[in-house]
């Protein structure tokens, strides 16, 4: 499946195709990051499940100092 999540302001351009499901807000700093599916592999339950995993990157980022990616590869 093709899952990524991208950081609010740079989703137009960047999410051709891609369906919406859905907006994380970092805990840390407040940055917003939408998640997006391909399509045709579309499902609420993963996209759950990936933004609870996104929850953790994000934290991780904050604990080692980095700043967040603009764009973040989800799992399956």
């Amino acid at each position: 499946m093709s899952a990524v999540a991208i950081k609010n302001g740079q989703t137009r351009e960047r999410a051709p195709g891609l369906k919406e499901m859905g907006t994380l807000r970092c805990d840390g700093c407040g940055e917003e990051f939408i998640v997006f599916h391909d399509p045709a592999f579309a499902e609420k339950a993963a996209a759950e499940r990936q933004a609870h995993w996104l929850e953790k990157v994000l934290a991780d980022d904050h604990e080692r100092g980095q700043k967040h990616g603009d764009r973040i590869q989800l799992p399956d």
